[in-house]
């Protein structure tokens, strides 16, 4: 009982620590690991020496990805790639679903760039197809807000769910292949929620471009064929490795199946989807690559990331240190709760301090070492936790989160319209996920 006090002490220390004192998640997550090594006994020396071990090994696991995956993201929103992939799911699915549309584009926009800029980079064009359709703004508007988050939290490449493979130790291409099943499931359930709502709340669109001035941005963006390969090719070589290396080995055991293994390493895989992200601007200046250009920018927003998720690896090899086994086996934990603990964590976390990202670097911290003791440390179950801190991550984006200003304050909501749509629209896709996951795991 003791143990379990530490943990939810130092949990509240990290929601303290980033909601009323505001620090940097980075000394949270580090304060919160000699608050949790001191307390439970640990020398000063060893304690010091697991931290570094911790996230030396965390970020050397991760680190050039998440990079990597950040410029990727980069190069796709500078040129206008993203108006190009927005296009090309208008054509297959038809304004005239606008709705589905914007769920669709807001998941796939989202797969490789960040939410809150997604929302502002499609933010134009989504209200400028909420009057072409005569409908109202609020239920396209959180279409692609839920759809943004969807693949944010439970789908690499996006940084949050790469750390949490990268500290659980998951194969990123089963957490890829979940991830993708769970989020779509729950962003159709969502897209029912947005349509339903969107009769009910009116909000005029007002858009800020003409349907004309759309196209000519559209016009000066990357073709089709360019702007998809960065996203699918780095997701189609990590999918392929994790089936040549699964054990019925569908891809034998020679050549083939070596060389995919080696295409499908995650850091090889993004880098290959690098180099087709260079061939998105119409002529690739040397000035984008330098430290003040665009890869300097993408720099900047990964070492954010990789400081945070350096902080979690440290923070779960600290608790590796003690015995969780016991503790989970008292409380009847593992056999209770099974993947909804980590869901229920990371739901926690989020709600308390705004950020998903964080949620889930935390809570992947947090879990790590207690998948053994829950019978969850199989490759499958280690894929399938991490798709569930992804869920819990999305419950709830209110006040606290500036996603959810990014989309009221864009889409012309009052903050009353935001929690009936943004913040209780989240929470559906958060649970919903939560179920096919359960579900799912039922059969794997």
């Amino acid at each position: 009982m003791f143990i379990l006090l530490l943990i939810l002490l130092s949990i509240g220390l990290i929601i303290l620590a980033t909601t009323v004192l505001k620090l940097h998640p980075f000394l949270a997550l580090l304060a919160a690991s000699f608050f949790f090594g001191i307390c439970s006994g640990i020398p000063m020396e060893e304690l010091i020496e697991t931290i570094n071990a911790g996230f030396g090994k965390t970020i050397g696991n991760i680190g050039i990805v998440i990079i990597v995956g950040i410029i990727i993201g980069t190069f796709l929103e500078k040129t206008g790639g993203a108006y190009t992939l927005a296009n090309v799911v208008l054509r297959l699915v038809g304004s005239n679903r606008v709705h589905t549309a914007m769920g669709a584009i807001g998941y796939l926009v989202s797969i490789p760039v960040f939410a809150d800029s997604g929302f502002i980079i499609l933010s134009s064009l989504n209200k400028a197809l909420a009057k072409k359709a005569g409908v109202s703004l609020a239920g396209t508007a959180i279409a692609l807000s839920l759809g943004l988050m969807a693949s944010h939290t439970m789908v690499p490449p996006t940084p949050g769910p790469i750390a949490a493979a990268g500290i659980i130790d998951a194969d990123l291409g089963k957490v890829i292949l979940i991830g993708l099943f769970v989020s779509i499931g729950a962003t159709l359930v969502v897209l029912q929620f947005a349509n339903w709502m969107g009769k009910r709340i009116y909000i005029d669109p007002e858009p800020d471009l003409s349907e004309s001035e759309i196209m000519e941005k559209t016009a000066k963006a990357p073709s089709a064929i360019k702007s998809f390969l960065p996203i699918l090719v780095p997701i189609l070589l990590i999918i392929l490795r994790s089936i040549a290396k699964y054990p019925t080995e569908p891809f034998g055991t020679g050549g083939l199946a070596d060389t995919l293994i080696f295409l499908g390493n995650p850091v090889f895989a993004l880098i290959v989807g690098l180099f087709f992200a260079f061939l998105l601007p119409k002529k690739l200046d040397r000035s984008m690559l330098s430290s003040s250009g665009w890869v300097g920018e993408s720099l900047k927003a990964a070492s954010l990331i990789i400081l945070i998720t350096g902080a979690g690896g440290a923070f779960g090899s600290v608790l590796q240190h003690t015995d969780l086994k016991s503790v989970i086996d008292d409380l009847g934990i593992g056999n209770g709760l099974g993947l909804w603990l980590p869901f229920i964590i990371s739901a926690i976390i989020k709600s308390a301090q705004g950020s998903s990202t964080v949620a889930i670097i935390t809570t992947a911290g947090i879990v790590q070492a207690m998948l053994g003791p829950m019978g969850l440390d199989a490759e499958m179950s280690k894929a399938m936790v991490v798709v569930a801190i992804g869920a819990g991550a999305g419950v709830v984006s209110h006040a606290n989160d500036s996603f959810f200003w990014v989309v009221t304050q864009m889409s012309n909501m009052s903050v009353n319209q935001g929690y009936r749509l943004h913040s209780l629209g989240s929470g559906i896709l958060g649970i919903s996920a939560m179920i096919i996951l359960s579900v799912i795991s039922l059969f794997l």
